[in-house]
């Protein structure tokens, strides 16, 4: 990571973006100035709605029609980016200025093969004619570490892996070789090994090619891992912005080092200063699930063992952590947990009732006493619906009378710090960690003994995921409630959870402490996992 004393790839002066009326605030971005040089990784960090990916749309020629440019200047290549029309910024895009998406499968045409969308870029373009094109598509198949390009070429996109196809969009937009790469939060939804992978081939394209790369993110991590130089957004403007070690080791702004104070650290979780431990309030043995599909004469059955005879206890009151990588069966787990999917085998002993065998009518008195908090909270709440409503409806299905019940959701709003006149409006009136906060809050109506988290901090920016972390902690201590934490951010799970089991391929391969599955990791795959989490020289202030 060494910068370039060269003149500037790109300068952005003053730019400017006003919101339309009716909004949070008045600009979307406002006087911002920053440049990239060739040879260089600048890191743009800041939280949803800091401006960050509106500085890079603008740059792209890709902001939506409500938001127009008032002011500034985006110098590239001798040209100002915001006088050209749509045919001059079309004949940059990709040429010369390539980006990445966050969500490569929104990105990416279902219905076309992988590899003629990388060879519609360069068709676009008028590039590598007739047989020149498809042997350049195999070449950035290979540049990027896709397997068996020849074979890959011919694959849809919901056949390949989040990470394969993060792998394909870096070869689209290196696909004509552009001075600059933007990347706009292209890690943030993968699994810890394939962020690394992904983060270790874009610094390895970057210093062959010499490119400039602008890279977007809210992972202070990756931030130690890769940048050069920093730019740190909040609100629209650009706050502080130096070299990346300056920005992260000694921050100047209050708001970096109130994003920096919140990564969590590497350390005891809360598992430090335990008394003995409590009676199990769950005992999970030999659990087993296994998915079988296909099996009809033009394709052989597939079975897949999500859950692989796995044993486990939740003592009362603690917090179970469950990570690995996707795949690995940690979300099966909690779906077996609820109810909410049949098991093959195994018992879940719940205060001692093997709730497994029994009928869903059977079950129905139990499930207000394990309940769920899902990732993604705003498909998971009825957007017709208010949030009170949304909170009030599991007491009104369990016969609490409505003005009870309304009273409960009340009290709830309150107790995971919402203002009450949060009872009345709808989810898309929340900010995303405020729908987490309502999600809870729904969780919590029927006085759980047992929560179970399915990832429900990996979409939120660093200082709402801590404040959830410390809301759930929090409710913890003052409800008695016992947790299984379902996440594959390994740093999170040490910093809430009291004990670890590590899954992969279905079955636990390890199980410990936080301190002891991070500091000596047994098993080759759980040092896999730790050796792959961004930043790991890095120690944010509140762990220095």
């Amino acid at each position: 990571m060494t910068a370039t004393s060269r003149e500037p790839l790109l300068h952005v002066s003053g730019l400017t973006v006003p919101l339309p009326a009716g909004s949070d605030r008045p600009y979307a971005v406002r006087e911002v100035s920053f440049e990239l040089r060739a040879g260089e990784i600048l890191c743009i960090v800041g939280e949803s709605g800091s401006g960050k990916s509106v500085s890079a749309n603008a740059i792209m020629g890709l902001l939506p029609s409500h938001l127009k440019p008032s002011a500034g200047r985006i110098s590239f290549q001798q040209q100002d980016l915001l006088t050209l029309d749509e045919e001059a910024l079309r004949e940059l895009r990709g040429r010369a200025i390539g980006m990445v998406f966050q969500e490569p499968m929104s990105a990416l045409n279902p219905v076309m093969r992988v590899g003629d969308q990388i060879a519609e870029v360069m068709a676009v373009h008028g590039a590598y004619p007739g047989a020149a094109r498809r042997q350049r598509v195999l070449e950035l198949l290979e540049l990027v570490g896709l397997p068996d390009p020849p074979s890959l070429q011919h694959a849809h996109p919901h056949r390949l892996s989040g990470g394969q196809r993060q792998r394909v969009m870096i070869a689209m937009a290196l696909a004509l070789e552009p001075a600059v790469l933007i990347a706009d939060e292209p890690t943030t939804a993968l699994d810890v090994t394939t962020q690394a992978q992904l983060l270790a081939l874009i610094q390895r394209i970057q210093a062959a090619k010499g490119m400039g790369v602008m890279f977007i993110t809210h992972d202070f991590g990756v931030v130690a891992d890769i940048a050069d130089r920093v730019a740190v957004m909040e609100k629209g403007l650009l706050v502080e912005q130096g070299p990346a070690q300056q920005v992260l080791n000694h921050p100047q702004h209050p708001y970096t080092q109130r994003l920096i104070a919140a990564v969590p650290a590497r350390g005891t979780g809360a598992s430090g200063g335990m008394p003995a431990i409590p009676a199990p309030i769950l005992e999970v043995k030999n659990l087993r699930k296994t998915y079988r599909s296909g099996g009809g004469w033009l394709a052989p059955r597939r079975i897949v063992h999500a859950v692989d005879d796995v044993s486990f206890t939740v003592p009362r009151g603690h917090t179970l952590g469950i990570v690995g990588e996707s795949g690995s069966g940690k979300s099966t787990i909690g779906k077996c947990l609820l109810r909410l999917t049949g098991i093959d085998g195994g018992q879940l002993l719940f205060e001692g009732q093997d709730i497994a065998p029994l009928k869903a009518h059977e079950f129905r008195p139990l499930r207000r006493h394990l309940q769920m908090v899902f990732q993604d909270p705003f498909a998971s709440l009825n957007p017709r619906h208010t949030v009170g409503r949304s909170i009030a409806a599991g007491p009104l299905a369990n016969g609490v009378p409505a003005a009870e019940a309304e009273q409960r959701a009340r009290e709830l709003l309150r107790l995971v710090e919402l203002d009450e006149s949060a009872y009345d409006r709808y989810p898309h009136a929340f900010s995303g960690g405020q729908r987490q906060r309502v999600g809870i809050a729904r969780a919590l109506a029927l006085n759980p003994k047992l929560l179970v988290a399915d990832e429900s901090v990996s979409a939120l920016d660093v200082s709402v995921q801590a404040q959830i972390l410390k809301l759930l902690q929090d409710l913890q201590q003052r409800l008695q409630l016992s947790m299984v934490f379902i996440t594959h951010d390994l740093r999170v799970a040490a910093q809430i959870c009291h004990d670890i089991v590590v899954m992969h391929q279905g079955r636990i391969v390890e199980r410990g402490a936080p301190e002891q599955v991070f500091d000596a990791p047994q098993h080759p795959y759980t040092q896999r996992l730790v050796g792959a989490i961004a930043g790991q020289h890095w120690r944010p202030m509140a762990a220095a």
